[in-house]
């Protein structure tokens, strides 16, 4: 079973281009576990940039209808030779950097690609061969950089002079390092062999082991259950801690087939550990919301949850209680009173992050009357009276004296009558002084008061 690239996958890393993948012109598919090439060459011939490093590809195919394309990134795969890429007619660079590529005269297949100008080979085997630089760049007269290394004119014609003496010896170095390759694919075939064999023995030692344990002849299953669970799951957990060590601490080779099954063990082992979250959760009891009863408790299993997203939030109203899901875990709370489950909303506010929900009540509340005193309601009724018996009706005023005005005639006439002012409107009155007393006296002499 390999992994390939699927339409979700591309979609999914067209999100600039709004998921659109006809009209895409560059794409990143980097650390995808892929194992194959294809398809993209059918949903995607515009693209110019395509980024597929740090995979298992072991081969480049499908590739060729992309006349569009000027990049091509497959650095960190398991390719082992070039090939496959003379349909790409604007391709300009190219980097194979850290691939299993021991064939260096497959670089001749990039001769059609007139435009090529960068070539990186780096982390490759062919790069420890004896005279690689000379031959690539003697093969590849369009080449301007190798490796980051700009080719200068001097070294490709001292390249071209030596070519024929350099490719012999390229042959020959790729004939011993083809028969190396086959060796190590024959001792990992006989690896992977003898690795299944003793894994079927762990896992029947293993069922022997948990029979003993379920074993119904034994006397002490019921009374010692717990302690035999305790114990077999020690018994795993030590067991995988060992085979742990022993596949890293196992010497082997730098293979293409070394890396996909160092790749294959870790998947292994993320999905196992996976299954066992997965079962631990669904042997976990189920919250208790309601009484046999029916009647309905005060739940709080999320505790505190802080910056999390409104759709991992679940918000259920109902006429007695309200329950909100946090990931999953409920937090349910009885209401006081009856509410309307259809009326209510539940909104979040975008600064502060709160969860507001508001729920109408299902019956009205009647309000009592508050207590007025017998002198303020006696007044009342007094004023009610007179307005309407002189066909006057006050509206929206509780107490008429607090909004009373002054009388604007009043003022006046107490105006012209004090006579007071810059300016006297009338003539002064002379007011005659009426004795109060028998005694009294006027003297002249002394000035009158005023």
């Amino acid at each position: 079973m390999f992994l390939s690239v699927t339409e979700d996958l591309v979609r999914r890393r067209a999100e600039h281009n709004n998921c659109e993948i006809f009209s895409l012109e560059e794409i990143s598919l980097h650390q995808q576990e892929i194992e194959k090439l294809e398809h993209l060459d059918k949903w995607c011939r515009d693209l110019k940039i395509l980024y597929l490093q740090n995979n298992l590809i072991p081969k480049i195919e499908n590739v060729g209808k992309l006349k569009k394309l000027e990049y091509l990134n497959v650095a960190l795969n398991n390719i082992e030779r070039i090939e496959n890429l003379e349909g790409c007619e604007e391709l300009k660079k190219l980097d194979l950097t850290a691939n299993f590529i021991g064939e260096l005269s497959s670089i001749e297949s990039l001769k059609c690609n007139i435009h090529l100008k960068e070539l990186f080979l780096m982390g490759n085997p062919c790069t420890e061969f004896e005279g690689y630089r000379q031959f690539v760049v003697a093969t590849l007269h369009q080449l301007k950089y190798l490796d980051s290394k700009e080719i200068e004119r001097s070294e490709r014609i001292k390249a071209l002079q030596n070519y024929p003496e350099v490719k012999w010896k390229i042959r020959e170095q790729e004939q011993a390092y083809l028969l190396k390759r086959t060796r190590e694919k024959e001792e990992a075939q006989r690896s992977m062999r003898g690795r299944k064999d003793k894994k079927q023995k762990h896992v029947d030692s293993k069922l022997g082991f948990d029979s003993d344990f379920c074993s119904p002849d034994s006397p002490q299953e019921k009374p010692n259950q717990a302690e035999g669970d305790g114990e077999q799951e020690t018994y795993r957990t030590v067991e995988n801690d060992e085979e742990d060590r022993r596949f890293w601490e196992e010497p082997t080779p730098y293979t293409p087939e070394s890396r996909l099954e160092t790749h294959r063990y870790i998947e292994e082992k993320r999905r196992a550990k996976d299954n066992i979250r997965e079962s631990k959760k669904r042997e976990k009891s189920p919250w208790t919301l309601a009484t046999a009863e029916g009647k309905v408790l005060n739940v709080n299993v999320p505790k505190y949850v802080k910056h999390l997203d409104t759709s991992l939030l679940d918000v259920d109203v109902q006429p007695t209680y309200i329950r909100v899901l946090v990931k999953g875990k409920p937090f349910q709370l009885v209401l006081p009173e009856e509410v309307k489950p259809d009326s209510s909303s539940a909104k979040r506010s975008q600064t502060t992050g709160h969860l507001v929900v508001t729920m109408p009540k299902a019956k009205e509340i009647i309000l009592a009357k508050q207590k007025v005193s017998a002198s303020v309601k006696h007044s009342d009724c007094n004023t009610l009276q007179k307005n309407t018996r002189s066909g006057q009706v006050e509206k929206l005023e509780v107490d008429p004296s607090k909004y009373s005005f002054p009388d604007v005639t009043k003022i006046i006439q107490e105006k012209e009558r004090t006579g007071q002012g810059p300016i006297k409107l009338q003539p002064e009155k002379v007011t005659e002084v009426k004795k109060s007393c028998v005694d009294f006296e006027n003297n002249e002499d002394i000035p009158p008061l005023i």
